[in-house]
């Protein structure tokens, strides 16, 4: 019996950078993956805040451009938390096991 290992959904990792390489074996590290993830939420956080200002101002005649950042920097937000909240009950229940 052949079992194929789970394929990365490209789409589904907008987050992902594919620049940040480590040289020994050509993968991304864990470290350098969250590093990029959390710079990504960053980013969409400070783009959705810029449109928000521009909007304040009467510089953005779209108003859906705007809901838009917003929204996709509220759902990254909220992946974020979500993704932390999973870790720390992860580090809890190790912490809870008896050796």
């Amino acid at each position: 019996m052949n079992i194929n290992p789970i394929q990365h959904n490209k789409d589904a990792t907008f987050i992902l950078n594919k620049d940040i390489k480590n040289e020994k074996n050509n993968e991304i590290s864990f470290g350098d993956y969250l590093k990029n993830s959390i710079d990504e939420v960053n980013r969409l956080q400070v783009e959705s805040q810029n449109y928000k200002n521009l909007l304040a101002t009467g510089e953005v005649d779209n108003l859906h451009d705007v809901t838009i950042a917003a929204e996709k920097a509220n759902i990254a937000l909220q992946l974020t938390m979500s993704i932390r909240n999973k870790v720390v009950d992860a580090y809890r229940e190790i912490m809870r096991m008896q050796i």
